[in-house]
């Protein structure tokens, strides 16, 4: 049984669909991510779902009990249902302890347990001045979580930090269904971000879902190329999408082309290579292909 089931959403801004009829599920510990452009209808779907905007069509069921608009309740929001915007505050010249202790609804054990998943057990006895932004993000995303919610809905978590930061925020999702068993939803514009941790990847466009599948379905067999693009570089080659990766340089091999460009991005190079009709992209780890060399390519299996 689906822990989470949105049945034919439509939102409506200004005249104009921005939501087209939307349906998804996500069972109990699924990690659902959805991918797309700015705009695509993301973050608006994201809200629907945890009660934060009011839908103008479809429902949306949570625990098979229909989740309600703001405008049908006092507070917006779902009990069970915590939202981490990208635009998230936390109240000033509080400790960090403070700010958690005021949302706490565990034992001690069971908060500690969820401070140490955020990696912020360290940063209890500063004030949120002087933490950095990453820090904030984290501390915000544990006084959501101490408040015991069964769906967990990450909007644009990555987005506006630094790398260090980002792989601490990657690790800590990823703990937070293996260690805390909370089922998560993520949705972010750069689709990366998501392949590494997703069960199942939902691709939007103009506020409708294009395609669903595993992240390996999604990343070698989109659908178009807006959803070809979201993965990084790609080739159509005979109406086919062909990641840079899955050619290999060979002695003897079914493309022959020149080398036009040569760029290093430390563990692999990748190459423009011009073949007979058209320009390609390959990844390779051979730092031997120099531009103007002539080389013979075959695909991987």
């Amino acid at each position: 049984m689906s822990l989470l089931q949105v049945s034919g959403v439509r939102k409506l801004q200004q005249g104009a669909l921005i939501l087209k009829d939307t349906s998804l599920t996500q069972k109990k510990f699924q990690k659902v991510a959805i991918a797309g452009e700015t705009g695509s209808g993301k973050s608006t779907l994201m809200k629907i779902i945890g009660g934060l905007v009011q839908a103008d069509g479809g429902e949306v069921l949570f625990e098979n009990v229909r989740v309600k608009g703001p405008e049908e309740v006092l507070l917006p929001g779902h009990p069970g249902i915590a939202y981490l915007s990208q635009h998230f505050e936390l109240r000033n010249h509080y400790r960090v302890e403070e700010l958690l202790a005021y949302s706490n609804k565990l034992s001690e054990e069971d908060a500690d347990k969820i401070y140490e998943v955020c990696r912020i057990t360290q940063l209890m006895k500063r004030k949120n001045d002087q933490l950095s932004g990453g820090e904030k993000q984290r501390i915000a995303l544990a006084k959501l979580l101490i408040t015991s919610p069964r769906l967990l809905l990450l909007d644009e978590p990555f987005s506006n930090l630094d790398m260090i930061h980002k792989d601490i925020l990657k690790s800590v999702i990823y703990d937070l269904g293996e260690k805390l068993e909370i089922t998560c939803m993520l949705i972010s514009h750069d689709a990366q971000d998501i392949l590494s941790w997703a069960d199942e990847v939902l691709i939007m466009q103009d506020g409708e879902i294009i395609q669903r599948g595993s992240p390996q379905q999604v990343y070698n067999e989109p659908v178009n190329e807006y959803t070809a693009a979201l993965f990084g570089r790609y080739n159509l080659i005979n109406n086919a999408f062909i990641r840079p990766e899955r050619f290999k340089i060979v002695e003897k091999g079914e493309l022959k082309g020149k080398v036009d460009k040569v760029l290093y991005f430390g563990s692999y190079y990748e190459l423009d290579i011009m073949l007979s009709d058209k320009m390609i992209t390959i990844r390779t780890q051979d730092n031997h292909v120099k531009k103007g060399d002539t080389v013979n390519l075959n695909l991987r299996n």
